[in-house]
């Protein structure tokens, strides 16, 4: 008995050993090539398939399920994927995460790991040590990479030793409860380790000892594929909407792939044995690994949008519409963080502009005190979206992201100083009637319209450029009109100085709603855009 208990703590280690060569590797490989990753995560996903492969892809070489998972939820958040896009991402990660179990069955168990792996991990130390900047990472994705084997190699050494006193009689029968037994140890190796990684790694190199029989070892894999449901519930509790229903659609796909599993088991291990031979139990289990999750993704791939719409309705959208965007798990992720603020800036200016122009056309006439509680939630949002952006760091290095970043709070100061005399825009339309007046409000209401009929439209910005100069122009002669009528006594100097204020007025709103479109324009993730400068300031 205290041999065996040598053993399980020879496995703890190698267990340990390899889910620290992971999380070097999958932070290694963050640093060097997260940006890149997560701009082809976002490029390749206009179809089903292309986003299944591009999901599928980034787990397999991060071999983190989570790091898509979580750059798949800031998409989502940030309005950068559709929801159903998402899913389909979602349905690759699981699928690319079974690429651990053929590292481990075709590379880790048949190789010599002494003469493979302690190379890499001195190799990638050095590196480390005395490299900077991306060479460094480079380093660490080495040693990480290095690390993973040293852990097989200590699992395989300590299972072999462990197969010697255990028989796999000793462990639950593969069938009936004692199936189930197995897949409920399964999904409580993935919680304990935090990793389903770990757990197929174990499983496999126990497998490959004799510690346990083939069937055995497919039921405790169903079971740690069904595990990562519950870190995944876990991960969501008090999460953003987007978070809880990529949660969701994560669980309710592992779910039915188990049952699809289960149901089918005699027959895809069947299948798997036969293709790897019966020599290779290990492999055998890798490809039914493969193929249930291949299988699960073959059943919900063509109906992903009513799959989709289900998780959807079970996790409704709730709280405030303008800042839904709005998610603090993509604050850490500048360029996702930029274009989520700038989304809800889109939000708001769109609702202030259709305000004004209803204002303008006196379609919505209100007092003072009705009109601020409508435009309230506008006031809020925009307060929210600074206090997110106070989070969000920009380098003047990543020249691209910094001019978006940039050019988000101008919009916002915009939208801001838009804000200010929007109060007393009823009143001024319902007193001043002076032919320049009208004419202002005929030429800013059409110009503040949205060009387009998504939520994202803003108006044309070559249309409310040309109002915004057509309205100075009109203020600069109407302030010369109202100082000569004043000069000859058809104004009193009170009357004379509101009239020219409520030109003022006009021709503010005018400028600021140009140039926040300008800014927002100029924010919108579009490769290689320069920003433009915030312009000259008119008398």
């Amino acid at each position: 008995m205290q041999v065996a208990w040598q053993n399980l703590g020879g496995i703890l280690g190698g267990v340990g050993t390899f889910l620290i060569g992971m999380i070097v590797l999958t932070e290694g490989l963050r640093t060097v090539a997260g940006d890149a990753l997560r701009g082809g995560l976002q490029r390749y996903t206009q179809t089903r398939s292309s986003a299944l492969l591009s999901g599928a892809a980034v787990t397999a070489i991060v071999q983190s399920s989570s790091a898509t998972t979580i750059a798949t939820i800031g998409f989502v958040s940030a309005g950068l994927l559709s929801f159903p896009q998402s899913v389909a991402v979602i349905f690759g990660a699981n699928l690319g995460t079974t690429s651990t179990g053929w590292l481990v069955s075709l590379v880790g168990l048949k190789l010599s790991l002494p003469v493979l792996a302690l190379p890499l991990v001195g190799l990638g130390a050095l590196t480390r040590l005395f490299f900077r900047g991306r060479t460094a990472q480079i380093g660490m994705v080495v040693a990480g990479f290095g690390l993973i084997f040293v852990g097989i190699g200590i699992l395989q050494t300590q299972m072999e030793a462990l197969a010697q006193q255990v028989d796999p009689a000793s462990f639950p029968a593969p069938s009936g409860w004692g199936g189930a037994t197995l897949v409920a140890l399964g999904v409580a190796m993935t919680v304990l380790l935090q990793s389903s990684s770990a757990a197929v790694a174990t499983t496999l190199t126990a497998l490959d000892s004799g510690t346990l029989l083939v069937e055995q070892a497919a039921f405790l894999v169903v079971g740690q594929n069904l595990g990562t449901t519950v870190t995944a519930a876990l991960a969501s509790v008090g999460g953003s909407v987007p978070a809880r229903r990529t949660a969701v659609a994560h669980i309710l796909f592992n779910l039915i792939t188990g049952a699809v599993a289960l149901a089918l088991l005699p027959f895809l291990l069947g299948v798997a044995v036969r293709v790897s031979g019966e020599g290779d139990p290990a492999t055998a289990i890798a490809f039914f690994h493969s193929g249930f999750n291949l299988l699960g993704v073959g059943l919900l791939l063509p109906i992903v949008g009513a799959y989709s719409r289900m998780v959807e309705w079970l996790v409704r959208e709730k709280g405030p519409v303008l800042t839904r965007h709005l998610d603090p798990s993509v604050a850490r992720v500048p360029p996702i963080a930029v274009e989520a603020a700038r989304r809800s800036a889109v939000s708001v200016a769109r609702l202030l502009f259709a305000r004004c122009a209803g204002l303008l056309r006196k379609e919505v006439p209100m007092g003072r005190a009705e009109f601020e509680v409508a435009i309230q939630p506008a006031q809020d949002a925009l307060a929210q979206t600074r206090r997110f952006l106070a989070s969000v760091r920009t380098s003047p290095a990543e020249t691209a992201v910094h001019d978006r970043h940039l050019n988000v709070l101008h919009a916002l100061d915009h939208i801001d100083r838009f804000i200010e005399p929007l109060g007393d825009l009823e009143s001024t339309t319902r007193i001043f009637e002076s032919a320049e007046f009208v004419r202002g409000q005929e030429i800013l209401s059409p110009a503040l319209e949205p060009d387009g009929p998504g939520e994202e439209a803003l108006p044309a910005l070559e249309v409310i450029d040309k109002a915004a100069v057509e309205l100075a122009r009109l203020r600069k002669e109407h302030r010369a009109n109202v100082l000569q009528s004043t000069a000859v006594g058809g104004l009193s100097p009170d009357a004379a100085r509101n009239e020219i204020e409520a030109m003022k007025r006009m021709d503010r709103f005018a400028y600021h709603g140009w140039r926040a479109v300008h800014h927002l324009r100029a924010a919108e993730p579009v490769s290689g855009r320069e920003p433009n400068p915030e312009g000259e300031e008119r008398s």
